[in-house]
C-alpha cells in the first residue's frame, strides 16, 4: 500500500507547485482548454507522454490505449471513445498537431504478435486486431527473423496504422488536407532513451532526438 501515499504525497508537491502561495497557473485554465496537440499515447506505465516531453497542464490534449491504437471510422453504434476523443480534440479544441505515440517493449503488440489466449480476456485481442496490417507486413518481410527485431518493426508499423486509420475520419482527413492539422508518427526507444520520428520522405522511422551521449 506504500503506493498511495507516495501518490498523495505527489499532490501535494503539484498543489504547492500550482495553488499555493497565490499561484495563479490554474487561473485560466479553469475557464477552459486550448491544448494545440493531441497525443495518442500507450497506457503503459513507463510512457506518459506529459512526463517525456515535460508538459505543463494544459499543453496536451491526450489519449492513452493498449498500443496506442486508433480504430478506424465507422458509424456502427458502440461505446468509441478514441473516437469521441479525436472528434473532440479536432471539431472542438481545434487542435493543429496530432502525434501517434508508440513505443518498444509494447505489450498490446506483443500480444498480437504472440497471442495467448488465457492471458488475453475478452478486449485485448479484438483490440491490438486493429494494428493486425502490420503484422502481416511484418511477417512478409521480416519472415525468419529475430523475434525482437520483428517487435520492433511491428511496433512501429502499428504507428502508421493508426495514422492511416486517423485520416479515414471526414473531419480529419478535411483538416490534414487544408493544412489545419498536421499528423506525425513518433515512437520513443525506452531501451535505449532515443525518440524517432517517421519522415515520409525517406520511409523510415528517424532519429528525432537522440540517445544521450
Amino acid at each position: 500500500m506504500k503506493d498511495i501515499p507516495r501518490f498523495l504525497a505527489g499532490f501535494k508537491n503539484f498543489q504547492r507547485t500550482y495553488f499555493c502561495d497565490g499561484n495563479t497557473f490554474f487561473s485560466d485554465l479553469k475557464q477552459g482548454q486550448s491544448p494545440k496537440v493531441l497525443v495518442i499515447a500507450c497506457s503503459d506505465s513507463r510512457v506518459d507522454p506529459a512526463i517525456l516531453t515535460g508538459c505543463e497542464p494544459g499543453d496536451m490534449f491526450v489519449v492513452r490505449n493498449v498500443a496506442n491504437l486508433v480504430p478506424p471510422y465507422e458509424k456502427m453504434p458502440g461505446n468509441h471513445g478514441v473516437s469521441a476523443a479525436v472528434e473532440y480534440a479536432i471539431t472542438v479544441l481545434a487542435v493543429e498537431h496530432v502525434i501517434v505515440l508508440g513505443h518498444s517493449c509494447c505489450g498490446g503488440i506483443k500480444a498480437l504478435m504472440e497471442p495467448k489466449t488465457d492471458q488475453l480476456g475478452e478486449f485485448i485481442a479484438p483490440w491490438v486486431k486493429i494494428a493486425e496490417p502490420a503484422l502481416l507486413e511484418v511477417n512478409a518481410k521480416l519472415m525468419g527473423k529475430d523475434a525482437a527485431l520483428r517487435q520492433y518493426a511491428c511496433e512501429q508499423a502499428a504507428v502508421l496504422i493508426s495514422l492511416e486509420n486517423l485520416l479515414t475520419f471526414p473531419w480529419v482527413f478535411e483538416r490534414v488536407m487544408r493544412g489545419k492539422v498536421y499528423l506525425h508518427g513518433w515512437y520513443f526507444d525506452l531501451e535505449k532513451g532515443e525518440l524517432l520520428s517517421y519522415l515520409p520522405e525517406t520511409g523510415a522511422f528517424e532519429s528525432l532526438v537522440g540517445r544521450c551521449d
